[in-house]
C-alpha cells in the first residue's frame, strides 16, 4: 500500500499553521471563560444588591 506524503518542508508548514490555529483557539477560549466568569460575578453582585435593597428593582 502506497501513501503519498507532502515533502518535509510542507509538512513543517502545515504543522506550524495548525499550531498557530491551536494557540488562537486556546487564547479565545481563555478570553471567553474570563468573560463568563466576570458576567457570573456581576450577576451575583446584582442579585445581592437587589435582595439587600441597595438597588430598586420595582421601577425598572
Amino acid at each position: 500500500m502506497k501513501i503519498v506524503l507532502p515533502p518535509p518542508s510542507e509538512q513543517e508548514q502545515i504543522t506550524s499553521h495548525i499550531n498557530q490555529q491551536n494557540y488562537s483557539f486556546d487564547t479565545l477560549t481563555t478570553e471567553a471563560q474570563r468573560a463568563i466568569d466576570l458576567l457570573q460575578e456581576r450577576r451575583t453582585a446584582l442579585i445581592s444588591a437587589a435582595v439587600t435593597g441597595q438597588i430598586d428593582v420595582q421601577n425598572t
